[in-house]
């Protein structure tokens, strides 16, 4: 079966099960060990990445296999359909994926529809973006849009300017925009805190491609803007050493390759910030092992996305009790 394909049937199989009320027959579920993150309880230390659940549909399943959080998105505000198909590649051999979906999603609105019903107990982080066809120089308008939009919906942000499949995306993360990018979300934020609501932490994602020197401007950027953590890390555009006969498709690599340096970035930042950056890891976590090697170097909690699709739900089983 195609990946993508595969990826719905057992989603929709999924739902099957939850609706059947079959879901403690077949999943094991761990001992929920919650821990508190930027003034909200997880659950666990155990979330799913963005890019999983694009549109929100399917987060009462997730809960159901035992996850603390859902990255939701990344979502746009106008429903774009993605890149053309083939857009997503299983690396066997290296227990990889190379994907270049381009954020194909329903919008931002549909997204809201979807959260309005999501279950009780689950974090829910909204992963934002710009629609392909948006210039860089008003792409801050578009992350608004979704920011104002899900505000009252997701329990935090993630800003995604690190996805390699959007043209010219990357270049947000370049200091002058991104500053730009962030301080504009955080002014929204208290605006909104001013007028009573909740404070709605932001995180940025971050890509496992930075030089150490671009990480340095990244963490000043944390300090001026006031956002309140990192997600390390997204794709990576490296092909190093892979063994797969359809390893140069182009595209963001997750999965084993990207273990090794996505712990590094963790790292980095931690020890240069001395511990005062929150940091969420993700990428190449396969193992209990994988998931600790990125607590250890300053992570407060985790995501799977490939080694979820490689490992399935016995995965959570054995992360359950870190």
């Amino acid at each position: 079966m195609r990946p993508e394909r595969a990826h719905y049937f057992t989603m929709y199989m999924l739902r099957v099960f939850r609706v059947l009320g079959l879901g403690k027959l077949f999943f094991k579920t761990h001992k929920q060990v919650g821990v508190d993150f930027l003034g909200l309880h997880f659950p666990n230390k155990i979330g799913l990445a963005a890019g999983f659940d694009k549109d929100a549909r399917w987060l009462p399943e997730l809960q159901m296999l035992g996850f603390g959080h859902i990255e939701v998105g990344t979502v746009t505000p106008l429903a774009q359909p993605g890149n053309p198909k083939p857009r997503l590649f299983r690396l066997l051999k290296d227990e990889a994926l190379i994907n270049r979906m381009g954020f194909n999603n329903l919008g931002v609105d549909s997204m809201v529809e979807y959260l309005k019903n999501r279950p009780k107990g689950l974090i829910v982080g909204g992963n934002i973006g710009k629609n392909k066809t948006t210039p860089n120089d008003l792409a801050f308008l578009d992350y608004q849009i979704c920011f104002k939009k899900l505000y009252n919906f997701v329990d935090y942000f993630t800003v995604n300017v690190s996805s390699p499949n959007t043209p010219g995306l990357r270049e947000l993360q370049d200091k002058e925009p991104l500053m730009h990018l962030l301080s504009s979300l955080v002014s929204t934020r208290q605006l909104y805190i001013n007028e009573g609501r909740s404070h709605k932490p932001i995180l940025l994602k971050i890509a496992p491609d930075l030089t150490n020197e671009q990480l340095d401007e990244i963490i000043t950027i944390y300090f001026h803007t006031g956002i309140e953590g990192i997600v390390a890390t997204n794709t990576t555009i490296e092909r190093n050493n892979l063994e797969s006969s359809n390893a140069n498709e182009a595209g963001g690599l997750s999965g084993k390759p990207v273990t090794k340096r996505s712990t590094e970035v963790i790292h980095y930042i931690h020890k240069k910030s001395l511990g005062k950056i929150p940091l969420i890891g993700v990428g190449g976590i396969h193992s209990v092992e994988d998931a600790q090697e990125k607590l250890d170097a300053g992570a407060s909690l985790v995501q799977l996305y490939t080694g979820f699709i490689y490992g399935g739900p016995g995965l959570l089983s054995e992360l359950g009790e870190i």
